[in-house]
């Protein structure tokens, strides 16, 4: 059974689209495809059937990632099926914690960042939605950075899986 990943912001249509698309790319390049599923949501349903923001996929096919994507809500539901839930900011967090039906789900939910030991007291990734590309470009650098931390951590995961 493959170790499935799901990362989420709020709408679903900026920084948890990138780091779907750029954490998909990680696990491909460690050949990990066939034993690692990454997807995205959003903790609200308002851009829900949209593709990414347009800056988003801009600075996603700038630096080489894929960019298709449809935006959807999180589900409590969903819980069952994944290993780990990964919140953009602490908001996120929260809320994914308290939809969690159980204690052992809520324990699934960690913070991008926190993969990231070069991070900081904020280990939020900000929202780049209101600003301009710039913020779109560090979003990248953010998820970028904490995607490699977060691989090591999986493919430890994994690798207990299969042995």
């Amino acid at each position: 059974m493959p170790y499935r990943v799901c990362f989420v912001c709020t709408g679903n249509i900026c920084r948890s689209p990138m780091a779907e698309s750029v954490f998909r790319a990680r696990v491909a390049e460690a050949g990990l495809a066939d034993l690692v599923e990454v997807d995205s949501a959003g903790t609200d349903g308002w851009h829900e059937g949209d593709g990414a923001d347009p800056r988003t996929v801009s600075v996603l096919e700038a630096a080489g990632y894929d960019s298709d994507h449809a935006a959807r809500r999180f589900q409590a539901a969903w819980f069952a099926r994944l290993d780990l839930v990964v919140a953009l900011d602490a908001g996120h967090l929260k809320a994914l914690r308290r939809l969690a039906p159980t204690p052992q789900d809520a324990e699934k939910v960690h913070l991008l960042r926190s993969y990231d030991p070069a991070a900081h007291a904020d280990l939020d990734v900000p929202d780049p939605y209101y600003g301009g590309m710039d913020g779109f470009e560090e979003c990248l650098e953010m998820v970028e950075a904490a995607s490699v931390g977060m691989l090591t951590a999986i493919r430890t995961e994994v690798e207990g899986r299969t042995v």
